[in-house]
């Protein structure tokens, strides 16, 4: 089956690059999740107003995913146990979020954001800032932003 899930961690190039190498994963788009701006732009939400976070719309076929999987490897590829950033990207627009489409996929994140200490080293003696959220509204990012290090190199 087909799902679709947003996951923010810090800029959305980067995210969106790693998660589309990874096997199952049918397409990825950038988007601004989490906010209350409608329509905004690039530069709006990098001013820290409008409550979205960059962030990267996941389409997975489960056959070959699970929700779990995917949420385990979004744990792996950013550091969420910092609050509004992820390394030298300060502000709301880089936090750590997963944004979800259904009751299932809110429990899974929950379970993994659980036990992900005990899984992966790294955490094992951090909080883990992640917010786990319904899906409201998000917008697709600007068409420079997709697939952005597919274009111009990691």
């Amino acid at each position: 089956m087909i799902e679709k899930i947003i996951l923010a961690a810090g800029c959305f190039w980067s995210v969106q690059y790693k998660l589309s190498q990874l096997n199952g994963v049918i397409n990825t788009t950038a988007v601004y999740a989490g906010g209350t701006k409608d329509n905004p732009t690039y530069e709006e939400v990098c001013t820290d107003t409008t409550g979205h976070a960059e962030a990267v719309l996941v389409e997975y076929d489960t056959a070959i995913l699970s929700t779990a999987e995917l949420i385990e490897f979004f744990f792996r590829i950013h550091d969420a146990s910092q609050i509004n950033r992820q390394g030298p990207d300060i502000g709301r627009q880089y936090r750590s979020a997963i944004f979800y489409f259904n009751e299932e996929q809110r429990m899974v994140a929950e379970k993994v954001k659980f036990e992900t200490p005990n899984k992966i080293r790294y955490y094992k003696n951090l909080q883990i800032e992640t917010e786990i959220l319904p899906v409201d509204k998000f917008y697709i990012a600007e068409d420079y932003h997709q697939n952005y290090y597919k274009k111009k190199g990691y």
